[in-house]
């Protein structure tokens, strides 16, 4: 539920999305959709500032690859997450002043000039952001724009997609809004991440972790109620210490003090060094596995192919998890009073999530 002081603007962003949706009502746009032809190019749109949500619109691109060359239109502070991703064709990051400009903005008036066969609003399908429904309403002049049937995204776009029915799965509905282009679709394409980007001096110090059984262990989170209580991750990672794994503790702006104490807590764990998003993406790649918090990193994980195991507080696990194997949710949010059997229950789920996991291959020397 969205807090009292945010109702006045949510009614003015929607009033104002309704009444845009009524000055650009053309029907012969809706009729010109229903016969798309042949799509040979593809802008999709997400445009708010979360790498995990950027990193939620990879599946997508693998669907499109043999079909179409795409195209992506996102938040000047997400276009690092996925520059160059081998799957798109041309990223275009978009500033929030030119958001709040709106059809006089220069840079709209200059994305207005492409040609493209469609645009794929992938805003959030069960609350749609009024400014990105706009945003892709606004570049396209003559595309066909579709979206989810939903709120303000409905109105103003000319394929309405209703959400798939019995799934609450982000990266299926997702999928689901380019069920319109008829093109024959999977149901299991994975996040993806470029090949990270590492300076020599990472490279040489990850280059010496080579021998270790590491194990990531991400505590913090963009959003503070979101993360578990400290009493569970020191529990994982003595957990992971009788095992014979090390916890490698990372953590991102504003959260080395919370890591610091981790690592204080639970001795023998160790403190990552500061990361970027490449530095942390071969991490948790090199790493035996990842415990992650539901946020970026833990998305970022998935990406890279880690095991992962997810703690979810708070939030739909359903909704959010990535629940096929190698990877594994655990919803902690029922024992939100009861931090000993939240970290109990954590514990079993990282006994299971192991043991599902190859076998660790010999230390070196």
């Amino acid at each position: 539920m969205q807090p009292v002081r945010k109702w006045p603007e949510l009614w003015a962003k929607n009033f104002a999305g309704n009444l845009a949706a009524a000055l650009l009502w053309r029907p012969q746009r809706r009729l010109r959709a229903q016969n798309l032809g042949r799509i040979a190019k593809v802008l999709l749109v997400r445009v708010d500032n979360r790498v995990g949500e950027a990193l939620l619109l990879t599946p997508l691109l693998e669907a499109l690859a043999p079909y179409a060359q795409t195209d992506v239109l996102v938040h000047t502070k997400t276009a690092r997450v996925l520059e160059g991703h081998p799957l798109i064709s041309q990223l275009i990051p978009l500033h929030t002043h030119s958001l709040r400009l709106g059809p006089l903005s220069r840079d709209i008036a200059q994305l207005r000039k492409y040609r493209w066969d469609a645009v794929v609003n992938c805003t959030n399908w069960s609350a749609p952001s009024v400014s990105a429904s706009l945003l892709a309403r606004w570049v396209a002049p003559h595309a066909p724009v579709i979206g989810p049937a939903c709120g303000v995204a409905k109105t103003l776009a000319d394929i309405a997609v209703p959400p798939r029915e019995n799934c609450c799965a982000e990266v299926l509905q997702r999928l689901h809004l380019l069920h319109p282009l008829g093109l024959p679709l999977r149901e299991n394409y994975g996040l993806s991440f470029r090949k990270p980007r590492l300076s020599l001096p990472f490279q040489t110090w990850l280059s010496k972790t080579a021998s270790q059984p590491l194990a990531v262990l991400n505590p913090g989170a963009r959003l503070s109620h979101r993360r578990v209580p400290q009493e569970v991750f020191v529990r994982l990672c003595q957990a992971l210490l009788s095992l014979g794994r090390i916890p490698l503790v990372t953590w991102g702006p504003g959260e080395q003090t919370l890591a610091a104490q981790l690592v204080q807590a639970a001795p023998g764990s160790v403190l990552a060094p500061p990361t970027n998003l490449d530095e942390l993406a071969a991490l948790m790649q090199r790493a035996q596995c990842s415990v992650c918090n539901n946020t970026g990193p833990m998305h970022l994980s998935v990406a890279m192919g880690a095991p992962t195991l997810s703690l979810f507080y708070k939030m739909p696990m359903q909704r959010w998890g990535h629940h096929h194997p190698p990877h594994l949710c655990v919803d902690l949010g029922p024992l939100e009073d009861n931090p000993k059997a939240m970290a109990q229950l954590a514990v079993q789920a990282l006994g299971r999530f192991l043991a599902a996991l190859p076998q660790l291959p010999p230390q070196g020397g």
